[in-house]
């Protein structure tokens, strides 16, 4: 069983305050015990379970990497029929306003983990413990991939300091620029990176590896890219993450939290969920999303057919990929093969995303089993890391003999040979790294924001309206909340 740092939503009462949409569900679900908030945060313990509570958000960020994809151009929203998730349809076509569901429901999952570790930040003086530098940069390190997740979708926020946000604070404070957000994350992860340990003291929880990943990646975002490099270099060279063999084996459980994994979003099937309560999963629901419909057979189960891989990106692996048949799976190659049947979907192109559609598993699983899959999220691999590092000593005109040796590091793993190694430069070399990228990490949720930060979006996503499309509506909510305080994204 996979529950590490796992824990439902409603243990930890010390989090009933609201954030700031007054409808935060999931926030103010009836508590097993109720405590004072003021009179918390007198033990480690008390540290310890609020933590413990900040990381459970984590979970919900299933809806950003589903979403993350299906706004590119590597895959199609499909479902039942053009109608089923109107919020995944309009992202897919880039007609979606501030009328969004789902947007609504990333906006609140990411704000409530921000809450979460605000409250432990604004007691952080409170009791001192031995061990207490490593929960406070816990805490920072999780603020910070919310604040990320958070500035990516919608640009700039509303920030707080190391307080809670109250009822009422949406009409007096501001919006903060996209600088200031990203100079908040920097500095939560600079904290971090110094304070956490190397090695995690259970399956699931932030280090320093992963401050250094995800501190070098908001550096790339905002092409600081000698800040990127350097800091992306001291990971590597610390030697401790390795590209394992089998890129199979990443995406099965025998490969989960291993030695690529800096960072995985931690998932189990033993605490069910049902649709009346997404934010109640422990499990994965974004896997039986893109699972096949209807689906019988061996190895995987049914899902509902979502997140269609486009043929475009099936042509887009070069012969002798081994990637390919780990990402993508062509489901009437698979039925011929394996006698396993499936009915057709919304938008069907005949491929799955293979590394998360759900697979069969045990009796113990709970709830219905198409929202409550075991499949980790990984979040933050080595791959990852070493085709930023290369892009960044590309892109900045910094060292193109690094940046192609991790590239290729990367492709040899991928062709299983040195006959694939890329040997051109310069702007050239750029293009490599990031085509290679859109290939490693296909199904994962970058593609989007990749081809937005480099100014590519336009040109390859149909529909994307170049000025507006960067950036996605903040929900109407949120802005007939604040009353006037806060701006809407252009063009919404």
């Amino acid at each position: 069983m996979k529950k590490y740092i796992l824990i439902t939503i409603a243990t930890i009462a010390i989090f009933s305050t609201t954030i700031i949409s007054c409808s935060d569900e999931f926030v103010n679900r009836d508590p097993v015990y109720s405590v004072g908030s003021e009179n918390y945060f007198n033990s480690k313990t008390d540290y310890d379970n609020a933590l413990i509570g900040a990381y459970d958000l984590l979970q919900s960020t299933f809806v950003n990497v589903l979403m993350g994809e299906i706004a590119s151009d590597n895959t199609l929203a499909g479902g039942g029929n053009a109608t089923d998730v109107p919020g995944y349809q309009q992202i897919d076509d880039m007609i979606h306003t501030p009328v969004n569901a789902q947007l609504k429901s990333l906006w609140d999952y990411m704000f409530a983990g921000v809450q979460r570790c605000n409250y432990i930040l604004e007691f952080k003086d409170k009791t001192d413990f031995v061990g207490k530098n490593q929960v406070i940069a816990e805490a920072r390190f999780l603020r910070a991939y919310y604040h990320f997740e958070l500035v990516k979708w919608f640009g700039g926020i509303p920030l707080n300091g190391d307080k809670r946000f109250n009822v009422g604070d949406e009409k007096s404070i501001p919006r903060s620029s996209v600088s200031d957000v990203y100079a908040s994350i920097e500095a939560d992860l600079i904290f971090a990176k110094d304070n956490l340990s190397p090695t995690a003291s259970q399956k699931g929880r932030a280090t320093k590896g992963a401050a250094l990943a995800l501190l070098g990646k908001v550096y790339l975002y905002q092409n600081k890219f000698v800040l990127a490099a350097s800091t992306f270099e001291s990971l590597i060279s610390t030697s401790s993450y390795s590209l394992v063999t089998d890129y199979n084996s990443i995406f099965e459980d025998a490969g989960e939290n291993g030695l690529e994994s800096l960072f995985e979003v931690q998932y189990t099937d033993v605490e069910g969920a049902g649709f009346g309560c997404f934010q109640c999963s422990e499990g994965n629901i974004a896997v039986g999303f893109n699972g096949p419909r209807d689906y019988t057979g061996s190895l995987f189960t049914s899902g509902f057919s979502f997140n269609v891989p486009t043929q475009k990106i099936v042509n887009a692996f070069e012969a002798g990929d081994r990637r390919k048949a780990v990402a993508i799976l062509d489901i009437e190659a698979w039925a011929a093969s394996t006698g396993a049947t499936f009915s057709k979907g919304n938008e069907h192109t005949g491929f799955y995303n293979r590394k998360y559609i759900p697979r069969i598993r045990s009796a113990n699983a709970q709830g219905d089993r198409n929202l409550t899959n075991p499949n980790n999220y990984r979040a933050m691999r080595y791959a990852d890391v070493l085709l930023m590092a290369a892009e960044a000593y590309s892109r900045g005109g910094i060292d193109d003999s690094k940046a192609k040796d991790y590239l290729n590091q990367v492709r040899r793993r991928a062709f299983g040979d040195l006959n694939h190694d890329i040997t051109a430069s310069g702007a050239a070399l750029t293009d490599f790294i990031l085509a290679e990228r859109r290939i490693e990490l296909v199904g994962e949720g970058h593609r989007f924001f990749d081809l937005v930060r480099t100014g590519k979006a336009a040109q390859e996503i149909e529909g994307f309206k170049a000025g507006k499309n960067e950036l996605f509506p903040i929900p109407i909510e949120e802005i007939q909340f604040a009353n006037g305080n806060w701006e809407q994204n252009p063009g919404y």
